[in-house]
């Protein structure tokens, strides 16, 4: 079964909050016939599109392939946080690279907080980015994790910009029975991930970038030039860049075995005017301690966008809603009779390590993927990283393509069935609260 069209309407965005409140761009045409480029990018979310925005800017001939539409992906549904640091801790990261490259690491992370927020001022993009995001924890001894790791984060590389919370301060800001304490990081920030796609796409064309919609990638040949081929068309390219990331399907085995597809979901309440501070008193974001993350914001016409609960199979549940207002009331009891206005699904990509996946994997085919749930800064930053690697500029590349990536176990067969035993056990801890 096709992820692309597993649970979607060819050519149409999903019936999101996002995409009820964001003008689209005009459809851009198909590929029909073939066409020569320095690069073909495939996939037009975060990854391809800034991939294709910074080729274009140095002056190379950019040819991007979307089966749907621009931002139809995870880079349009998700839960729109800019994290600092990388999806592991750097803890976690000194002890699986070594403090040299865990340093490296820590500088990239924080170069795609400040890429992101760069482009959405570069080029005008209005998506509501907003600083602050909370992690909040549920018992004192996740709090006290949390404070430790802030301390380690300001001894080790002078991160100055986390807040510990205590109960009292955790409570002030986020009003739900179920946090203890937690912290706030001010230099993250939030935003429209489907009105910053769209202003992404927009600086890619007027920078001369070659936009094809509905043009599925079937056939990748490798070689000197490559050639890619979709249902009408094929791209000759000097380079090829993968930004497809739960989406790819059988393009390329070496990343389909390290990088694997699964479904998360995001609800969108009624309007929540004055009872909006029963839920946030400052327009931060939220994620939360739990493995099956927790993850919530305010909109900016006030509702609560809430995020949790996962799938691992191609199709989406039948009642989104109901899926993610069990954990939603969970965390705040007084939402229960709330009306939900929007529900939805989105496919992202995972790896065993929770790092993104970057490899080149032909001489001249690159791809990045596998974000783990990071990826408003990481696939943005990593289709620069692709775009300077075939600019001859490949340190910070190399440098991310160095953290271990295992194979799923069972390769692409079983993968899928061994994650959901392991995401049970998770998930039956995040309950029992061990």
């Amino acid at each position: 079964m096709n992820l692309l069209y597993s649970n979607d309407k060819p050519g149409t965005y999903p019936d999101s909050w996002y995409a009820a409140t964001t003008e689209p761009l005009a459809p851009f045409e198909p590929l029909r016939g073939e066409t020569r480029a320095d690069v073909c990018v495939v996939g037009a979310g975060f990854t391809g599109l800034s991939a294709a925005l910074h080729l274009a800017e140095a002056g190379l001939d950019v040819v991007l392939l979307e089966a749907h539409r621009v931002g139809f992906g995870a880079s349009g549904r998700n839960g729109g946080q800019l994290g600092s640091g990388q999806r592991q801790d750097q803890q976690t990261l000194e002890k699986m690279v070594g403090r040299d490259d865990a340093a490296k690491l820590w500088e990239l992370a924080e170069g795609s907080k400040d890429l992101v927020k760069g482009l959405v001022a570069k080029h005008g993009i209005d998506c509501h980015l907003k600083p602050g995001i909370a992690h909040m924890c549920f018992s004192k001894a996740e709090v006290r994790e949390e404070h430790d790791y802030a301390d380690f984060l300001f001894r080790r590389y002078g991160y100055d910009q986390i807040e510990t919370l205590d109960r009292d301060a955790a409570q002030a800001l986020c009003p739900s029975p179920k946090y203890v304490g937690g912290s706030l990081d001010m230099s993250a920030a939030h935003l429209h991930p489907l009105a910053f796609a769209l202003g992404l796409a927009r600086a890619a064309r007027d920078a001369g970038v070659r936009i094809y919609e509905r043009a599925e990638v079937h056939r990748i040949d490798e070689g000197a030039p490559a050639v890619v081929a979709t249902d009408a068309g094929r791209v000759t390219a000097d380079h090829v860049i993968l930004g497809c990331n739960g989406y790819l399907g059988g393009l390329n085995r070496q990343v389909a075995a390290k990088v694997m597809p699964i479904n998360n979901f995001v609800v969108a309440t009624e309007p929540l005017g004055d009872d909006a501070a029963k839920v946030l008193t400052r327009d931060v974001a939220v994620a939360d301690s739990k493995f099956v993350v927790n993850y919530f914001r305010l909109s900016h016409d006030r509702r609560l966008l809430f995020g949790g609960g996962e799938s691992y199979g191609y199709r989406f549940p039948d009642d989104i809603a109901a899926l993610v207002r069990k954990p939603m009331t969970q965390i705040f009891p007084h939402l229960r009779d709330v009306k939900i206005d929007h529900a939805w699904g989105g496919t992202l990509a995972i790896t065993m390590k929770r790092m993104p996946y970057l490899a080149r994997v032909a001489p001249n085919v690159l791809s990045a993927s596998g974000y783990s749930g990071h990826g408003v800064g990481m696939a943005t930053f990593s289709g620069k990283l692709m775009a300077d690697a075939v600019r001859g500029e490949a340190e910070g590349f190399d440098t991310l393509a160095r953290v271990p990536a295992p194979t799923f176990p069972g390769g692409t067969a079983f993968r899928s069935p061994l994650l959901v035993l392991a995401m049970t056990w998770y998930a039956t801890r995040d309950r029992l609260g061990v």
